[in-house]
């Protein structure tokens, strides 16, 4: 497998890549720069925003749901008819950083410090008609959520943990429990940031300062493969493409000094990788 480059964006901290299959879009977020991407066709469009964009993902009905800087909202197709959902209460110095939607349609989404010193940020699930519910607590980086392909288990990422939780996981009630640890990532692979699954049931973790993403099996623990990236920090990942076999990798550049741009002058882009698995879908927002 060998990553290629999909758009050169040079985003500042490009997150949370969602992929529509209806429409055959690739959704990303460059959070810093305050954009909502939108890849089709080989043409990259985007809706310029005036605060932080923590993630989206597609409506059932169309358009995305979003999640910004401290509240979440929904958009029409072309980006216009923008409702506001619900609010959370967090320090002014908080954000969120990632997110997903759930097999039953509701958004999971974290918050964290953007001085990533505080374990201030929060794991909120959002229903349509219902106000955020607040799911984990004493979060410092909030990051990877994944689900296996039965829906039963959650997948988890705190970054500064190095570590992958799961949980058992309710779809009927969005309930969290059992938490233990399936992965623990080594320092010398970098920081373990965005993550999705396949159908066989592995993760695929996007490793910040690591410039690689990996696979691995949850079950063991074992890291199963490692495909370099010539992006530095590598944020996170999804599976899209007619067949779901294409992973799609999004990067930053926030943070790096010339000398390292020189050697990944890339960073910021967005990949694809060819791969030989079918991924898990991304779910769409029931609201």
């Amino acid at each position: 497998m060998q990553a290629e480059i999909l758009f050169d964006a040079q985003a500042a901290l490009g997150e949370g890549p969602a992929w529509d299959a209806k429409t055959q879009t690739l959704y990303w977020v460059d959070i810093l720069g305050k954009r909502v991407h939108a890849w089709k066709d080989g043409r990259d469009d985007f809706l310029q925003l005036d605060e932080f964009v923590g993630c989206v993902a597609p409506r059932r009905d169309g358009g995305l749901v979003a999640a910004l800087h401290a509240s979440f909202w929904t958009f029409g197709r072309r980006g216009d008819q923008r409702a506001f959902l619900a609010s959370v209460s967090e320090p002014a110095a908080n954000r969120f950083n990632d997110g997903k939607c759930d097999p039953a349609g509701r958004l999971l989404a974290g918050t964290m410090d953007m001085e990533e010193k505080s374990a201030s940020g929060n794991l909120y699930s959002l229903i349509s008609n219902s106000p955020p519910r607040k799911l984990l607590e004493g979060i410092r980086i909030s990051n990877g959520l994944a689900w296996s392909p039965d829906h039963k288990i959650f997948y988890y990422i705190d970054t500064p943990t190095r570590q992958v939780r799961a949980f058992d996981y309710d779809l009927d009630t969005g309930d969290l429990s059992n938490p233990r640890v399936a992965v623990d990532v080594p320092a010398s692979m970098g920081w373990p940031d965005g993550m999705t699954s396949d159908m066989e049931g592995r993760l695929w973790i996007a490793l910040w300062g690591g410039a690689r993403v990996s696979r691995w099996d949850p079950a063991t623990g074992r890291c199963e493969a490692e495909i370099p990236v010539p992006a530095l920090q590598t944020s996170s990942c999804v599976f899209g493409g007619p067949r779901r076999d294409i992973l799609y990798v999004t990067s930053a550049r926030v943070g790096m000094d010339e000398s390292a741009l020189a050697k990944y002058p890339l960073s910021g882009g967005v990949f694809q990788i060819q791969t030989q698995t079918e991924g898990m879908p991304t779910f769409e927002f029931a609201g």
